[in-house]
């Protein structure tokens, strides 16, 4: 596995990505409120990634910051 040194900002980057994945999932996981209409997520957590997402320069730039992501935290092995 190779080795993926990133900048403060690229890991700000990732880690405003990754809170926001576990808030949705969290969102849809728990009570999705009146039937029929999905869950909130909290619009300071949408803010929060596109502002690190724009600091570190990855904002439009979807190939470079998944291929990113890929290579810092690679999927977990199958059985």
């Amino acid at each position: 596995m190779r080795t993926v040194l990133l900048t403060d900002r690229e890991r700000a980057a990732l880690q405003a990505y990754l809170r926001l994945l576990h808030t949705v999932r969290a969102a849809y996981d728990g009570d999705a409120g009146p039937p029929g209409r999905p869950p909130l997520v909290p619009p300071g957590v949408l803010a929060e990634a596109d502002r690190a997402l724009a600091d570190a320069g990855l904002s439009g730039n979807e190939e470079d910051f998944f291929r990113m992501l890929g290579n810092w935290c690679p999927p977990a092995a199958t059985p």
